[in-house]
């Protein structure tokens, strides 16, 4: 794409909670067409779930925008991710103003790819086929990619949320294609990973995210550069291994605050305040309060030889 129009999109539509593979042919045919135009390789998402405000009730998210777009542009070559404010002026939008003043007269958009259940506008009024049907009339391009079944599940992000509440964490994998990501600041912790031996990561769950069930996972941590801008984006170093606690920490802790202790294998810096991108690959056990600390390190130390067996027998992961 050397001739690339530096203000014309291909722009796939969409939530794309968690980027699974049903996103993947949508994804990749738009990253296509933009080959094909010579424009810019582009996605919408919104900040918030629609669902959040028009039911009222806040629906626990996969992955935040920003790790949405390092997804996306890792994975599929997606240049350019529009996050929209979803907000009441956002949900009384007509569909047909949706599609001609906020995509194609503001962010210039020359094809769009969609799902087939792809709804939007005011009461979602706007549908695949009217969108079909309006971009005729503009005299722009537009694709509408089929439903995805992975063993004879229609993937969808609602399904890939249950499994990883539920901690079927292997089987939310299969469905996204690539492990549930966490992206976060190290904070401080209560310094228990130098007790046991062990350097430690410890993350907060970013507003709004899903917490995968209570339990200890193998886990793969990546370093992000220590600039602000689109971190979650850029490969970062490692990956490193890690077994990862997700919960309330029961033998050291009295709080109900959720937390996520990553004990990292096979390294010894200190990474207090960079931002790191955690991927959750496997379910290992449930969290469980150790009567001491030597019990614990002593269980820390057999979920190391899991983890490590875990990603011998997955060399590609």
């Amino acid at each position: 794409m050397n001739n690339i129009q530096q203000t014309k999109r291909v722009i796939a539509l969409g939530f794309f909670d968690g980027v699974h593979v049903g996103h993947q042919a949508l994804l990749a045919l738009a990253a296509q067409r933009a080959r094909e135009l010579e424009v810019i390789p582009s996605a919408f998402t919104f900040d918030a779930h629609p669902s959040s405000l028009i039911l009222g009730s806040p629906v626990p998210l996969l992955s935040t925008p920003a790790d949405r777009a390092g997804l996306m542009h890792r994975l599929y070559g997606i240049r350019d991710v529009i996050v929209g404010h979803y907000d009441q002026r956002m949900m009384r939008t007509p569909w047909r103003e949706f599609v001609t003043d906020y995509l194609v007269g503001l962010h210039q958009a020359v094809h769009l790819v969609a799902g087939h259940d792809f709804h939007f506008g005011y009461k979602g009024e706007g549908d695949p086929q009217r969108l079909q049907k309006l971009c005729g009339e503009l005299g722009i391009g537009c694709d509408i990619v089929p439903k995805v079944e992975r063993e004879g599940i229609t993937v969808s992000s609602t399904a890939i949320r249950n499994l990883i509440a539920q901690g079927e964490m292997a089987q939310a994998v299969r469905l996204l294609g690539h492990p549930h990501v966490l992206t976060a600041t190290v904070s401080h912790g209560k310094k228990l990973g130098s007790t046991l031996g062990f350097p430690t990561v410890n993350l907060n769950l970013p507003a709004g995210a899903l917490s995968p069930a209570f339990g200890v996972y193998a886990t793969k941590v990546w370093v992000l550069p220590s600039y602000p801008d689109h971190t979650a984006c850029l490969p970062g170093s490692g990956p490193y291994l890690a077994v990862t606690n997700v919960g309330v920490r029961p033998t050291v802790d009295d709080s109900d605050a959720v937390t996520v202790e990553g004990f990292l294998l096979d390294f010894n810096d200190d990474l207090y305040g960079r931002q790191v991108r955690m991927e959750f690959f496997d379910y290992l056990r449930p969290e469980q309060k150790f009567d001491t600390l030597d019990a614990l390190k002593d269980e820390v130390m057999r979920n190391a030889r899991q983890t490590k067996d875990f990603f011998e027998r997955h060399p590609n992961l």
